[in-house]
């Protein structure tokens, strides 16, 4: 087993762990796809969002100010422009519904789980579903705290919220960069390729998938 201490809390990012991206039928990505939606070529859309996307992901901005200020650039209305986010995000990204389930089965056996996931206020409520509080607590968005990842201050708000030893947390993120701030601490840490990969990674942990 890796590391002294024994996993009290498993920790999951939301988009590319718990959320995967649908690949499947799109020749378009995502960003593409939305630039459609309003009407836009890639370039024009990105730099409509740009600085309110930054500004609503690190809660610099309340999810008002984001719609009027979108609204204003896009030239749509709000309550369109969050149906249109809202309906993208649900259809192109799929729940991973093998670690929903390992996160319900560990937690039953005494495991915390949590979710420290990076998000802005358009892709909060389609990712991180109301389903989801109901399984892991607590949930962390950056959008909500005014931090995201890989500041230190987000995964110390988490240690904070957990109120257990860094040592005792297992952190599994998509991005290696989210990482290394976890690992810094004291967290274990695992990068998420894929399920396949991830059963033989908890085994390092004796944890199974």
């Amino acid at each position: 087993m890796r590391g002294d201490s024994k996993v009290k809390v498993i920790v999951f990012d939301g988009g590319g762990v718990l959320q995967l991206n649908v690949k499947r039928h799109y020749k378009k990505g995502i960003q593409e796809t939305f630039a459609s939606k309003f009407k836009l070529n890639l370039d024009d859309y990105l730099d409509s969002i740009d600085t309110n996307y930054a500004n609503s992901m690190e809660g610099l901005i309340s999810k008002k100010e984001l719609l009027k200020n979108l609204s204003k650039n896009l030239g749509f209305s709000e309550k369109r422009i969050e149906k249109i986010f809202s309906k993208v995000y649900l259809k192109r990204v799929s729940e991973n519904k093998r670690l929903l389930n390992f996160a319900k089965r560990i937690k039953k056996e005494g495991i915390k789980v949590a979710i420290l996931s990076d998000q802005w206020h358009l892709s909060k409520e389609p990712l991180i579903p109301l389903k989801f509080y109901k399984i892991f607590n607590p949930i962390i968005v950056s959008c909500d705290v005014g931090v995201r990842k890989p500041n230190p201050k987000i995964y110390k708000i988490l240690l904070k919220k957990l109120k257990v030893n860094p040592e005792e947390v297992l952190f599994i993120d998509n991005r290696s960069w989210n990482l290394s701030p976890a690992k810094k601490i004291g967290m274990k840490t695992i990068l998420f390729v894929n399920n396949k990969i991830l059963k033989k990674q908890l085994k390092e942990f004796l944890i199974k998938l």
